[in-house]
């Protein structure tokens, strides 16, 4: 999840195997709204875990974003009753600004000048973020990764 006052960027992976891919973006409401679509998202996809993007400061710090973002992970893991765990996700909202308008903008019409067929709809700065966090997340913790980890590394 890439947290947001206003909105919050979602993605999915199936498992700790799976590929991290954009689900959708949530409008804020207000907390009670936010928790209830969140926890209607967790049981509906089956969520074990969920990951919070962490906004700490390029020079690591936390700032007042990241100590809200921290508050709202800890109300998800109390009210929805799923693991919850951090991922720093310092330069994930410019890595996905820069896929977007490497897919969306230069190449956003098909050769004859058509627009292109594909649905960006679900494909957001916020989404594709969450993926993005979730992406490294998910290669930080995949099994080839740790095989290939000196033993004192695993």
């Amino acid at each position: 999840m890439d947290y947001g006052r206003a909105r919050m960027g979602l993605a999915i992976a199936e498992s700790l195997q799976g590929i991290a891919q954009p689900l959708n973006t949530l409008k804020r409401i207000n907390r009670n709204e936010d928790m209830r679509r969140l926890r209607e998202l967790v049981r509906d996809n089956a969520v074990k875990l969920v990951l919070v993007g962490l906004p700490l400061r390029l020079d690591g710090a936390r700032g007042e974003m990241a100590e809200e973002t921290l508050r709202f992970a800890q109300r998800m893991r109390k009210q929805i009753g799923v693991a919850v765990e951090m991922a720093d996700e310092r330069l994930t909202s410019w890595e996905a600004e820069r896929l977007l308008e490497e897919e969306f903008g230069r190449k956003s019409r098909q050769i004859d000048g058509a627009p292109k067929k594909r649905d960006a709809s679900k494909f957001t700065v916020d989404s594709v973020a969450a993926t993005i966090i979730l992406r490294e997340y998910l290669q930080r913790h995949s099994p080839e990764q740790h095989s290939n980890a000196a033993p004192e590394e695993r």
